[in-house]
């Protein structure tokens, strides 16, 4: 199957490295090129713009930064979506706010494509031993599409969240608030431990071998009770980006969210400091306060 593969950071490249380990044709675009060198070299084409990737495509794959990034990579200049062949699907995996996808999709649909919502849970390793967990949303036929496609990339089946495309990024925006409530949650418990005289890491090791025996509170715990966030997995500034759609859309549907207003506080502290760490890296900020 031709596909398409547009925007290539660590995330990117590890799962258009699976596509095209998997047979498929692959053509990408990134905006710094240089980045495309590695998928060339396993026999993907390199275009120049985004309009040029998709032209042949039957899928394309878009995991870009914010919202801007994807609204340019699909209606700015040599923008994709003008270029789109008639009932092409774009699996939009990048994490935004709902009402960028479900506006994105409305525009798809006038030109005779499809767009379906398709962000991903896990870090660059998870996506390079294709070990994602993978989410969806949007037109059912184009879901029927994509479906055999995503699963080169996944642990498991995607999970179908319905036929609005923004569903599927109100789980993603979820599923990121959790993650940061479970590292803000160890750190408080770990400092606290420490500062009570006791040995963080060994109260990380019981409680992750027994209560807590998960791979999220084992992967993170490991960072925060080491006190060691590397290596960086995404930085403070995207996931902080994530928790501002959160509270954005907690505000829209009158929702409190005071953990929310907490990990992004912390996330926006550890910005501020420009420290070269994961984003569980904002953990810090409390065994600092506690004068550790």
């Amino acid at each position: 199957m031709n596909i398409a593969f547009l925007g290539l950071g660590n995330m990117g490249v590890a799962m258009a490295t699976n596509l095209l380990e998997a047979g498929h044709q692959l053509t990408v675009y990134n905006r710094t090129a240089s980045k495309a060198a590695p998928l060339e070299k396993l026999g993907a084409t390199v275009v120049a713009t985004p309009a040029e990737a998709v032209q042949d495509a039957a899928i394309v794959f878009s995991m870009v930064t914010d919202d801007a990034a994807l609204e340019a990579l699909c209606t700015g200049p040599d923008g994709l979506l003008p270029a789109l062949p008639k009932g092409a699907v774009h699996a939009s995996c990048s994490t935004v706010a709902p009402d960028t996808n479900r506006r994105l999709a409305e525009a798809h649909t006038e030109h005779g494509a499809h767009l379906v919502a398709a962000p991903v849970f896990g870090k660059p390793d998870a996506a390079a031993s294709a070990k994602l967990w993978l989410i969806m949303a949007g037109d059912d036929e184009a879901k029927k599409t994509l479906r055999p496609v995503l699963e080169v990339l996944g642990q498991a089946p995607a999970q179908d969240f319905g036929t609005d495309p923004g569903a599927a990024n109100i789980v993603k925006l979820c599923g990121n608030f959790m993650l940061g409530a479970a590292i803000e949650a160890m750190a408080e418990a770990f400092t606290l431990a420490q500062k009570s005289g006791l040995d963080r890491q060994q109260v990380y090791e019981f409680f992750t071998s027994t209560l807590f025996n998960l791979p999220i509170y084992k992967n993170y715990g490991k960072l925060v009770a080491e006190r060691h966030y590397q290596p960086v997995g995404a930085a403070p500034a995207i996931i902080r980006k994530d928790l501002r759609l959160v509270l954005d859309e907690a505000r829209t549907q009158t929702v409190s969210m005071p953990f929310a207003n907490i990990i992004f506080d912390q996330l926006s502290a550890t910005v501020a400091k420009k420290e070269e760490v994961d984003w569980a890296g904002f953990a810090e900020r409390v065994a600092e306060n506690a004068g550790l």
